[in-house]
């Protein structure tokens, strides 16, 4: 897992295009101007994963994780969640929150895994139409292993 710079945008944007349906895709320059606001970062893995997030205050947000679909069901997408934790945990957060589709099942069982608990939802807020369910979890140093 290394931490990622506005110099691994074209690597993230490739990751992110090969995990997300073509209208969710973000593109280089979308995925630079996260990783360079104010407490943006963001985290890549070689075998294919991404996580973007940022910390406000005492709060944290994935704004995107993406593992290419080859590298799924390998336990790449609980190791960038749990690194995203910890550093956003290491930025003095203390909560932590996402947006997930209602229908991605796989991705909130993960979510459910570390904690996350659904304390909110946006209507129609994808392309396709679907709802996103806001989820939340507290942050502690650091984030204990999730059940394989």
């Amino acid at each position: 897992m290394t931490p990622a710079t506005a110099a691994h945008a074209a690597a993230l944007a490739a990751i992110h295009q090969a995990a997300f349906p073509p209208e969710e895709v973000w593109s280089e320059t979308i995925i630079a101007l996260h990783i360079g606001l104010p407490g943006g970062f963001g985290l890549i893995d070689p075998r294919g994963g991404m996580v973007l997030a940022r910390t406000i205050m005492d709060e944290a947000e994935i704004l995107t994780i993406g593992v290419v679909p080859p590298a799924r069901r390998q336990g790449l997408g609980a190791e960038l969640l749990r690194a995203a934790m910890d550093r956003a945990a290491g930025l003095d957060a203390r909560s932590m929150f996402l947006e997930v589709a209602e229908h991605n099942t796989t991705a909130r069982a993960l979510y459910a895994r570390f904690g996350f608990a659904e304390v909110g939802r946006r209507k129609r807020y994808y392309a396709n139409g679907d709802d996103a369910l806001v989820m939340r979890v507290a942050l502690t140093r650091p984030v204990a292993t999730a059940a394989r």
